[in-house]
C-alpha cells in the first residue's frame, strides 16, 4: 500500500510540475480532463468508477456555484430556496465524495471544467424572470441526467464505495428533479 501511495504522489507530483511552465493560458487547462488523465495514469480504481467520481464532483460543484448564483440573482422565491437546497445538498455531497476519493487516491477536479464556466457565465447575465425560467430549466435537465447516471452508478459500478455513496446521493437527487420540475412548471 506504501509503495501504490508513494507512485501516486510522485506521478502526480511529476504531473503537476510538468503543467506548471507548459500551459501560458489558464482559461485552456481542462480540470476535468487532468483529474481522469491523472487517474488514468494511477488506476486508484476502475477506469468507470473514477470517471463517475470525477464527473460527480464537476457536477456537484457546478450545482453549488450554479446555486451561489441563484441565491443572488433569483426573483421567485421559491427559485431561492430551491438554490438555497442546491448549496446546501451538493456541498455535503462534495465533502464527501472528496473524503471518498481521498482515501481511495482518486483525483478530483479542483475547479470546474471550461465547459461548464461558460454555462455558468452566460446563466449570470440573465435577469429576472428570465434567470429564474433559464437556471430552473438547467436544473431539470441536470437532474434528470444526474439521477440516470448515479442510478448506473448505484446498480452497476464495480467500487463497492463509490457504488454504495452513489446509491445514498441518489434519492436526494431525485427529490432535486421532482422540485425542479415543479418549480419549472410553475413558472410558465
Amino acid at each position: 500500500m506504501k509503495k501504490i501511495t508513494l507512485l501516486a504522489t510522485a506521478v502526480l507530483g511529476a504531473w503537476m510540475l510538468s503543467s506548471c511552465n507548459n500551459n501560458p493560458n489558464p482559461q485552456s487547462e481542462k480540470p476535468v480532463d487532468s483529474a481522469q488523465d491523472v487517474n488514468e495514469i494511477v488506476k486508484p480504481v476502475d477506469n468507470n468508477s473514477s470517471e463517475f467520481a470525477v464527473k460527480a464532483a464537476n457536477g456537484g460543484m457546478m450545482e453549488v456555484q450554479m446555486g451561489k448564483l441563484a441565491q443572488e440573482k433569483a426573483m421567485n422565491p421559491r427559485v431561492k430556496a430551491f438554490a438555497t437546497m442546491m448549496v446546501n445538498d451538493h456541498s455535503k455531497a462534495n465533502e464527501e465524495l472528496k473524503e471518498l476519493a481521498g482515501k481511495k487516491t482518486i483525483a478530483l477536479p479542483a475547479e470546474l471544467s471550461t465547459e461548464t464556466k461558460d454555462h455558468i457565465d452566460k446563466l449570470s447575465k440573465k435577469n429576472g424572470k428570465e434567470f429564474d425560467k433559464d437556471y430552473m430549466n438547467m436544473m431539470v435537465d441536470d437532474h434528470d441526467k444526474d439521477v440516470k447516471e448515479f442510478d448506473n452508478a448505484a446498480n452497476n459500478l464495480q467500487d463497492p464505495e463509490l457504488k454504495s455513496w452513489a446509491g445514498k446521493i441518489l434519492p436526494t437527487l431525485r427529490t432535486h428533479q421532482d422540485s425542479a420540475k415543479a418549480i419549472l412548471s410553475s413558472l410558465k
